[in-house]
């Protein structure tokens, strides 16, 4: 069968400041980062043909940018309504885009005011009445974090998780986090500090869920043949894919899988299979992992579906260490969601291209040479695995 893999590479990354409050236009953050990430490839602007981006109402057209970064013409553009799911699915449509010819060098983008402006679940946000979210708000489920609150809980019933689990996720990313000069949250914390943190919704402390964010983040895709003459080690696509198995309910802050066979499981067991068999590699060869990580549970949940070790195990594999710089399977190096900044996705991706590159400081992974990204929502999920 005829795969993406290794036809497509990302050549370029580029980020804004992260905040709570960037003072400028999502605009401005969006042109910014894409600016970065051309430059980090060593192009220049007007040899961008393809834009591509993913939104939930609040960050800015393809064209917009186009017009604002002055290309002199776009042969492909893609805007995307999702979050979670979408982060490694706009690199897979670029990919498919250099592949077929339909442009040469393609921009993924992600901008938005996550904290100062519009965010999903906060101010100015009305929940949705209508489909099944008309019998969950009156009860007061109206985000996405009372919805992996019920992931959670029914982990702790099946496999015995507990709260010091999803705490050492924190406690590790934050470690991680105190060696990138781009995370919002640097400071070490301790598992004293996560059970002293403020409980939001049971099970979940304050330090078991995402940051809200202000910023951008960007890369370059060109097909293989093209990066092979830019000025960094091109990172190569291996494995793509894009599913989430038996859920026709539709997307919203409300849904959570409910014709799954269980409810702690995510998308990840579904795709897993054609993500490594295209890529021809099992978990033993994976050197690195950014799992999203919107909230901890996440975390475990996803060792355990992309076969990192067995269904219940997620748990004792970070409170073991095997998460950490140095151990086993680091995963989010540079502090995730939870410490560097949410940014639905890019910014895993991003981390782990400068990972592979060998450009990513003290905490660098030694001898990285395959990296897993993962984009997640309630029912449906990306991933990529990324070769050096």
């Amino acid at each position: 069968m005829d795969t993406l893999k290794d036809k497509a590479a990302i050549v370029g990354i580029g980020w804004t400041k992260f905040s709570r409050n960037s003072r400028v236009s999502v605009l401005s953050l969006a042109v910014e980062a894409c600016k970065k990430a051309i430059d980090d490839a060593g192009l220049r602007v007007k040899e961008i043909d393809g834009v591509v981006t993913h939104n939930m109402s609040d960050s800015v057209m393809p064209q917009e940018v186009a017009t604002c970064l002055g290309l002199p013409n776009i042969g492909y553009h893609l805007e995307y309504w999702g979050g979670g799911p979408a982060g490694c699915q706009i690199i897979i449509n670029a990919a498919m885009a250099v592949v077929t010819g339909m442009a040469h060098y393609v921009l993924c983008f992600r901008a938005l005011n996550g904290c100062s402006g519009r965010r999903l679940g906060g101010k100015g946000e009305r929940p949705p009445t209508t489909g099944e979210a008309q019998f969950l708000i009156p009860y007061g489920w109206t985000s996405f974090v009372h919805a992996f609150t019920h992931l959670a809980r029914r982990h702790m019933i099946e496999y015995g998780t507990t709260p010091q689990q999803l705490g050492m996720v924190a406690v590790t990313q934050r470690k991680h986090a105190s060696l990138n000069e781009r995370a919002m949250r640097r400071t070490p914390i301790t598992i004293k500090d996560y059970f002293n943190s403020k409980m939001i919704v049971e099970p979940f402390r304050l330090l078991d869920i995402c940051l809200e964010t202000d910023g951008g983040c960007a890369v370059v895709v060109t097909s293989a043949e093209r990066a092979r003459e830019l000025k960094h080690h091109p990172v190569y696509i291996m494995g793509a894919a894009i599913g989430g198995g038996p859920d026709p309910t539709p997307y919203g802050m409300n849904t959570f899988g409910w014709l799954r066979g269980s409810h702690t499981e995510l998308y990840g067991k579904y795709i897993s299979p054609q993500l490594y068999g295209m890529a021809g590699v099992t978990p033993k060869d994976i050197d690195l992992a950014e799992l999203y990580d919107e909230m901890s549970i996440a975390v475990l949940v996803q060792l355990e579906d992309f076969s990192f070790c067995q269904k219940g195990e997620g748990g004792p594999f970070v409170e073991e260490g095997r998460t950490q710089l140095g151990r086993e399977l680091p995963v989010n190096t540079h502090g995730g969601f939870l410490s560097e900044g949410y940014l639905h996705g890019l910014n895993h991706v991003a981390e782990a291209v400068s990972q592979l590159r060998g450009d990513a400081g003290q905490r660098q992974v030694k001898n990285a040479e395959i990296a897993l990204c993962t984009s997640l929502g309630m029912q449906a999920g990306s991933a990529l695995i990324l070769r050096r």
